[in-house]
């Protein structure tokens, strides 16, 4: 049997406000400490940047139409 796929944007539309900040947070730290390590040595993948940063802009995005829907 196949496994279905998850869409990371449900998952973050069913999680609760405080854990979808939780995640905010976090991710905006491993972006600042990424951004950081990539000035001082290129890191293998830089794309990981561009990827975070997209993640980041998903869960704030979420998390405003959440404020406007309550």
């Amino acid at each position: 049997m196949a496994k279905k796929k998850t869409n990371p944007v449900q998952e973050l539309s069913n999680m609760s406000a405080a854990d979808l900040q939780n995640n905010i947070v976090d991710a905006e730290n491993r972006l600042k400490k990424m951004v950081f390590s990539h000035a001082i040595t290129p890191i293998q993948n830089p794309m990981s940047i561009r990827i975070l940063r997209r993640e980041l802009a998903r869960m704030k995005t979420i998390q405003r139409s959440k404020q406007l829907a309550s």
